[in-house]
């Protein structure tokens, strides 16, 4: 069905994707963060508080692709330079995104592990572009895609030479209107069954209400999935994006405390 000859599973031991002192597909990790990176207080306080939580990697986006062009578009530059200093001073590896094939040099001066937004997905040049990078690709899926269509993309970014892409179902659009997007759960054992590939799951964009975001993280967790990349803000009410999925410190620490005891009754299990 499939044209996928380097994403497909076929012959292929299990990827494990390498960022920073982060394994992806070994394990269960957890990448948490603003949605936006809105200046250095924010997202310092931030990143300490992820850091405390027990997240493996810090998220923050310094380039935003909004659906309006008046919304907060992220600090560029000065952004980066942010991140850069956050993870000076929690030994967080950095995920954040790439939206212009002309970036993804700068941008890789920085980051970790750059990831490609669900509006992203199929914008070839950028896939054709980090793929001829060594930084590690975060592909989330188009919020209006086939799983076929996602790993077509993942394809394009493989057969530039890049090996290392982790997939992340982020949800999709369906008639449902009470949750942002309607998270796809099956995606996941679909995702191991076809591919090699670690897959994680964005529970924030998904719901779009932080209050749901924590049974979401455990329904990953229960599906197989390799990780999660959340949102959290250290005031989500004056957040300048995405405020209303975004999870304060002590919604983040308690959504820790029941990930990780999950994540520990399902290493037993297995």
């Amino acid at each position: 069905m499939m044209n996928i000859n380097l994403v497909s599973r076929t012959g292929r031991e299990k990827t494990i994707v390498h960022v920073g002192n982060m394994s992806i597909g070994m394990g269960f990790v957890v990448i948490a963060g603003p949605c936006s990176v809105e200046n250095k207080e924010q997202a310092i306080r931030t990143a300490l508080v992820v850091k405390e939580g027990g997240a493996d990697a810090l998220r923050g986006g310094a380039f935003k692709t909004r659906s309006s062009p008046y919304a907060f578009q992220g600090l560029g530059l000065e952004g980066l330079e942010i991140l850069k200093n956050a993870k000076d001073q929690t030994a967080l590896p950095i995920v954040t995104e790439v939206i212009d094939p002309r970036d993804v040099s700068i941008v890789c001066k920085y980051a970790d592990m750059l990831q490609i937004g669900t509006r992203n997905m199929q914008n070839i040049s950028l896939l054709k572009e980090v793929g001829k990078t060594n930084t590690p690709v975060l592909l989330k899926r188009g919020m209006n895609s086939t799983i076929e269509e996602w790993l077509n993309c993942a394809e394009y970014i493989l057969n530039e030479g890049n090996p290392n892409v982790v997939l992340c179902e982020r949800g999709i659009r369906t008639f449902e209107t009470y949750t942002r997007n309607t998270l796809d759960l099956s995606a996941i054992p679909v995702i191991k069954e076809l591919t090699h590939l670690p897959i994680i799951v964005d529970p924030s964009h998904a719901v779009g209400r932080a209050s749901l975001v924590s049974s979401m993280c455990l329904a990953a967790i229960a599906a197989g999935a390799d990780g999660i990349i959340v949102e959290v803000h250290i005031n989500p009410s004056e957040a300048l994006s995405d405020k209303d999925q975004s999870m304060n410190p002590e919604q983040f620490f308690e959504m820790m405390k029941r990930v990780r005891s999950l994540q520990r009754f399902m290493d037993e299990l297995r």
